[in-house]
């Protein structure tokens, strides 16, 4: 490829680099693994000849899925042998992403959590179509189905995402209140304020990789929640410190021992109530998110 041409195609990655790195983290929940796909998505992209491709953000978005499906498929095996509960890789995000309904439900944590319930077709089919609007014609060239059997394909996917997904999208600032009310009353050992701010039905999924100390099933219940808090700070030997941030489309906890990066917390707030809390301490999952930079809008 000559030097020109090198320079168009990069230009043409760098205008979608975000959007490629959007799909393939929905598809994924692995910021590192989508980084890896844009690498080889790269790589093959500078072997086009750019002369025949006639949508370029197409051919590219083909391209990021083909590989984004590879890694799933191979990331299968990771994950059945994964200790305790899966939670996606914390992305951290810029405020606009918030701002933007549709795209910031779609990184959350909760509906990042339904997607893991689809097959690896399903849950490519499912994010093009539904959240990057993709003609059926241009998916299917990227999962090698007829647009008719995409078409069946998305129906079922949105039908089971639907059932599972929370009932309705809360604000911004409804997440940002609870998760205040709920650092509030743990700061100051505040044990009713703990179960006013909890759903009764609260679940509570603690990712520590079989690295760090976390719950290895899903704890449900507010009393038990607050039971698990409360006995765990009990054991901390350091200082522990808590701050705001945006992951994930929304509003998150930054959670630090003795300065010291220990875990990032989202959260699912129905009717002003924390009805799931997904508390990511895996080191793994932890490595890149202080100096990574946010996610801008697509």
């Amino acid at each position: 490829m000559s030097d020109h041409a090198t320079d168009l195609a990069t230009e043409a990655f760098i205008a979608h680099r975000n959007l490629l790195f959007t799909v393939a983290y929905e598809m994924l929940g692995s910021a590192a693994d989508a980084e890896d796909v844009l690498q080889e998505t790269w790589l093959r992209w500078v072997d086009v000849d750019l002369a025949q491709v006639r949508d370029q953000r197409a051919y590219l978005v083909r391209i990021t899925t083909r590989q984004s499906l590879n890694r799933l498929r191979a990331m299968k095996r990771r994950k059945e042998a994964y200790v305790g509960p899966w939670l996606p890789e914390p992305l951290l995000t810029a405020p606009d992403v918030a701002q933007d309904v549709e795209l910031a439900e779609s990184v959350s944590m909760a509906l990042m959590l339904v997607l893991e319930t689809l097959s690896p077709t399903e849950r490519a089919v499912f994010v093009l179509r539904e959240v990057f609007e993709v003609g059926y014609d241009e998916i299917a060239a990227a999962v090698d189905k007829s647009p008719a059997a995409v078409r069946q394909i998305a129906h079922r996917a949105r039908r089971h995402v639907d059932a599972r997904r929370p009932r309705k999208v809360v604000s911004p600032g409804e997440t940002r209140a609870a998760l205040e009310s709920f650092q509030r009353a743990f700061e100051t050992g505040d044990l009713q304020g703990l179960l006013d701010v909890l759903a009764p039905e609260v679940v509570l999924m603690s990712d520590g990789g079989g690295v760090k100390q976390a719950a290895l099933r899903p704890v449900v219940g507010a009393e038990k929640v607050v039971r698990m808090f409360v006995g765990g700070a009990g054991k901390v030997q350091g200082r522990l410190t808590i701050d705001p941030t945006l992951v994930n489309g929304g509003p998150a906890l930054f959670v630090r021992l003795d300065g010291e990066i220990d875990g990032i917390m989202a959260a699912r707030v129905e009717d002003a109530r924390i009805t799931g809390l997904y508390y990511v301490r895996n080191p793994e999952k932890l490595s890149r998110v202080e100096s990574e930079t946010p996610l801008t809008l697509r």
